[in-house]
């Protein structure tokens, strides 16, 4: 075995080394996930916020008690997350459903406006497939609004 090919074996440019597969791993990137909990005392707080603590890949956990969100930020899953939330408090969560106001098109379209929601925020509707076909707005919807719309210089005006 010349120097050659023990620099081919050691630099592993194959993907295999000595007949065996070298198995690669995926990094995972950092994320934050935001569930919504309820939670009621600090009794609850303390308990989600743990259920996530020991959680491999976390690096910080968030704990929004009068909006009842859940912030986990770290290279982790999110569908494990909420799973281990779930199991471990034994409370329905679910991942945050809202958005800023500011974002969607039509804030006030069936399935988008919730009462529950924080100040500033409404559902978010693209992430619900039922709902979604009703928040976005056809071609002739636009087409009419922007017709009477101050913002459009050419606009008809009806006094």
């Amino acid at each position: 075995m010349g120097v050659g090919e023990r620099c081919f074996e050691l630099c592993d440019w194959s993907g295999s080394r000595g007949g065996k597969e070298v198995k690669k791993l995926k990094k995972k990137q950092l994320q934050t996930v935001e569930i919504k909990i309820k939670m009621d005392c600090e009794g609850c707080e303390r308990k989600a916020k743990k259920s996530v603590e020991g959680m491999k890949g976390v690096t910080k956990v968030e704990v929004d008690s009068k909006q009842n969100k859940l912030m986990v930020i770290g290279y982790v899953d999110p569908d494990k997350v909420l799973k281990r939330v779930r199991h471990r408090t034994g409370k329905k969560a679910e991942f945050w459903p809202y958005v800023p106001y500011d974002v969607v098109s039509h804030p006030y379209a069936p399935g988008a406006y919730d009462k529950k929601a924080p100040p500033g925020h409404v559902r978010n509707v693209f992430q619900d497939p039922e709902a979604a076909p009703l928040a976005c707005a056809s071609s002739f919807e636009v087409k009419y609004t922007t017709a009477f719309s101050d913002e459009n210089p050419n606009a008809c005006m009806v006094m």
